[in-house]
């Protein structure tokens, strides 16, 4: 792959700052609401059960990141490991879902941030009435012209907003562990019973029923949270710009992973510790039950704590698409102009402009909050590939440099590769029919125009000046 001074980004992360990178987008305003919502609608206070087992599914795929990364630390994440374990038309069809991902993900969360936005500024006493749209296309041009000028700005302000969120969620722990009563966790498995909804999901349609609470419920409920935690392999697109990538890269990673699951275990107690489940509040779980125990001024932080964490989250996913589309340029896959280095602000300045421009489009005209499940099926669908390249590159590639290694393998790669095929089965079939349209587009766009135009099938030739097509 060319790696030329023009199409190569400059080195600048830490392993401290790719542990904030990974705070900062897996972290949103999810961290306030889903373990109230799993509580109150399938595993009642076996949620921290579910919690767990997310954990465990989500640090799986995290180890075999980890390894990929740590052997090729190129921008691209699993587009780039694809490539080169898998071949090209592979790598592009992981390309492909890694595009859908992320900007689906930003113009969803900008449409969420929209609507806590206008609802923060509501409680404090503001007329916002019909604002929440212009919030989503505001937010989204600002983080777009800070990514665009320079990745360092950026980085410095996502350190501020992390530290900012780290605070927020310190205090609703400390603040819930007052409230807590240990009565609340008794029924810790609830009796399953039948779920009033029907099946809508591909492992609901093959059992041909549905049901809540017990260990079904608690399983339902580890696949949903499981969702919460995809974005670390965001962090993966930043390989090429970390300092001693093969030691930093799976140090931040994993590190990362772990303090957002002991963060969601923590503030999955205090929600439960301090609402019986039957009581809590599933429009708002966490307000509700500050307003319950008489903490009402708590209310207010978690809606800045949800602004703040959804900013933190869009402007890492602006800066991953933007490496992800500038390694799929930089491979001749897209228009070679997405792979530009800007002299002035040294980052890929016009791919940002580009990517932020349609995440604007899609939040302002798509119905992306009835799509968001694309964005799991996306990152699922990356995780497969990722596992399995860690098999296949040991056996292929054994003596590359490895700056770690997944342990047990192949055990442990297998075993993530089932707990993903469990997490896609529990995602909509409607979900899959939309995804299956997505990449049957992206192969027409390969074929159209990624085929004719890749550094595998423009070749210079010493021949006049011309240049010849194998």
């Amino acid at each position: 792959m060319r790696t030329g001074a023009r199409h190569r980004l400059a080195q600048l992360y830490g392993p401290s700052d790719l542990v904030v990178l990974g705070l900062g987008v897996t972290i949103g305003a999810g961290i306030f609401s889903i373990a109230g919502v799993e509580a109150a609608t399938e595993a009642g206070p076996g949620v921290l059960i579910s919690f767990m087992i997310a954990g465990i599914a989500s640090l799986l795929a995290a180890l075999c990141y980890a390894e990929l990364s740590s052997t090729l630390p190129n921008s691209g994440s699993a587009y780039t490991f694809t490539y080169v374990i898998f071949g090209e038309v592979w790598a592009w069809i992981i390309g492909w879902a890694l595009i859908l991902e992320m900007l689906l993900a930003a113009a969803v969360l900008a449409q969420a941030w929209g609507l806590f936005a206008a609802r923060a500024l509501a409680g404090l006493g503001a007329e916002v009435t019909g604002a929440a749209e212009w919030f989503a296309l505001g937010i989204l041009v600002l983080l777009t012209t800070v990514v665009a000028i320079g990745t360092r700005i950026g980085l410095r302000m996502l350190w501020l907003m992390v530290g900012a969120k780290l605070l927020i969620i310190g205090a609703v722990i400390t603040v819930g562990a007052f409230h807590v009563d240990v009565a609340n966790f008794g029924d810790f498995l609830v009796a399953p019973r039948p779920s009033p909804v029907p099946p809508d999901t591909v492992l609901e349609t093959v059992l041909g029923h549905t049901q809540q609470f017990g260990w079904f419920g608690v399983f339902a409920a580890a696949s949903v949270i499981a969702f919460a935690y995809i974005g670390f392999d965001v962090v993966a697109t930043a390989a090429e710009e970390t300092v001693d990538a093969p030691k930093a890269m799976p140090k931040g990673m994993i590190r990362g992973l772990v303090i957002v699951t002991v963060l969601y275990l923590g503030v999955a107690i205090v929600m439960i510790g301090m609402v019986p489940y039957q009581k809590i509040d599933v429009a708002a779980p966490l307000s509700g039950a500050f307003d319950e125990v008489g903490e009402h001024w708590m209310v207010h932080v978690i809606d800045l704590g949800a602004v703040i964490g959804l900013t933190s989250v869009l402007t890492v996913l602006v800066v991953g698409l933007t490496r992800v589309l500038f390694a799929i340029s930089r491979d001749g896959l897209l228009p070679p102009g997405l792979a530009r280095i800007s002299r002035r602000f040294d980052a890929p300045t016009l791919t940002t402009v580009v990517i932020g421009g349609c995440a604007a489009l899609l939040s302002r005209f798509a119905p992306v909050l009835t799509l968001q499940e694309l964005v799991v099926l996306g990152a699922l669908f990356s995780y497969l590939f990722v596992a399995a390249g860690v098999v296949v590159m040991r056996r292929r590639m054994p003596d590359l440099d490895r700056g770690f290694r997944v342990p047990l393998s192949p055990l442990l790669p297998a075993l993530s590769v089932l707990a993903t095929l469990w997490l896609m089965m529990s995602l909509q079939v409607r979900t899959w029919a939309w995804f299956g349209l997505w990449m049957a587009v992206g192969l027409l766009a390969y074929l159209w125009y990624g085929r004719t135009h890749s550094l595998l099938a423009v070749r210079p030739v010493k021949q006049g000046r011309g240049r010849h097509r194998r």
